[in-house]
C-alpha cells in the first residue's frame, strides 16, 4: 500500500507568527489529504519576507514533493510577496497573466454591483494580484478578488491560494477539483479507534510497541489527555493510501485490543 501523494504546506505570513491570526488552514489542508490517503511531510510557517520564501519553495522542490501548498500573500499589498517568491525559488520570472487580469477585473467589477466595494475595476495595486510565475495559471477565487495560482515545476506540483480560509477552501474545492481527483485517485484513510481505562500512557508501552513493529504500515497513536482529568486514554489507528486497507485494519485492532486485555485494562470499542 502506498501514499497517493506526498504533500508538504508553506503558511506564510507574519500574523500567524506573531499570534494575531489563528491558522485554521492547515488543519483543514490535513485533514483534506490525509483523508484522501496521503501524506503530509511538512508544515513550515514563515514571515513575509520574500527569501525567506523563496528558500522554503526552492527546498521543496528539491525534495520533490508531489504538491506544496502555499496559503497567504497573493493579495495587493506591498507585503503579498508569495507569487514572486514562488517564482523566485523556481528561478523564473513574474509575468503578466491576461486570464488572472480578467479574473480580478471581474470580481471587483462583481463586488461593486454587490454595493460590497466601494469601487470597481482595475488599479495598479489590484493589477499587481495578476503576475504570475511565468508558467502559470490562474485559479478562479470565487468569494474572493485574488486568483490562486498552479504551476508545476517538474515532478512538484505548487499550488498557491490565498490566506483568507474560505478563499482557500473553495479554490481548492472547486477550481482544484479535477487535479486532485487525478493525484490522489481512489486513495483514503480509514481509522479505528478503542477506549482504555488508564491514565498512564506508559503502563500501555508494551503493547503499543509490539504493535508499532508488527504493523509499520498503520500509524498507530495512543492520545494523551490532562492527567486527573478522566481514566481513560484512546489510542487510534490510521492506515492511508490505495488498496485493500480494511482487513489488515481490523487484523492490528484485534492484536491492539487482546494485548491490552492481556495487560489487564478494560476497553471500550470505537470503531470509525
Amino acid at each position: 500500500m502506498k501514499k497517493t501523494a506526498n504533500v508538504e504546506i508553506l503558511i506564510v505570513g507574519n500574523e500567524i507568527l506573531t499570534g494575531e491570526v489563528l491558522d485554521t488552514n492547515t488543519n483543514w489542508l490535513c485533514k483534506l489529504v490525509h483523508g484522501r490517503g496521503g501524506g503530509i511531510a511538512r508544515v513550515t510557517v514563515i514571515p513575509d519576507e520574500l527569501e525567506v520564501v523563496a528558500d522554503a519553495v526552492r527546498a521543496a522542490v528539491a525534495r520533490k514533493v508531489d504538491i506544496l501548498f502555499t496559503s497567504g500573500g497573493l493579495g495587493p499589498t506591498s507585503d503579498d510577496l508569495t507569487l514572486e517568491a514562488v517564482a523566485a525559488g523556481t528561478d523564473r520570472k513574474t509575468v503578466l497573466h491576461q486570464e488572472a487580469l480578467e479574473m480580478v477585473k471581474q470580481q471587483y467589477d462583481y463586488f461593486f454591483e454587490q454595493g460590497i466595494m466601494d469601487q470597481g475595476g482595475l488599479t495598479p495595486a489590484r493589477g499587481k494580484m495578476a503576475w504570475l510565475p511565468e508558467g502559470g495559471e490562474p485559479l478562479f477565487n470565487a468569494v474572493g478578488t485574488a486568483p490562486g495560482v498552479f504551476l508545476q515545476v517538474g515532478e512538484t506540483a505548487i499550488i498557491s491560494v490565498p490566506g483568507v480560509p474560505s478563499e482557500l477552501k473553495v479554490i481548492i474545492n472547486q477550481s482544484m477539483k479535477e487535479f486532485l481527483d487525478k493525484v490522489f485517485g481512489e486513495g483514503e484513510a480509514l481509522n479505528m479507534c478503542v477506549a482504555v481505562e488508564c491514565n498512564d500512557e506508559s503502563m500501555l508501552e508494551p503493547v503499543l510497541l509490539r504493535i508499532v513493529e508488527q504493523y509499520p504500515e498503520i500509524y498507530t497513536k495512543s492520545l494523551a489527555t490532562t492527567l486527573g482529568e478522566k481514566k481513560e486514554l484512546d489510542i487510534i489507528m490510521t492506515i492511508t493510501g490505495i488498496g485493500e486497507k480494511k482487513i489488515l485494519l481490523r487484523k492490528a485492532y484485534q492484536d491492539l485490543c487482546v494485548g491490552l486485555v492481556e495487560l489487564g485494562f478494560n476497553i471500550k470499542k470505537k470503531v470509525s
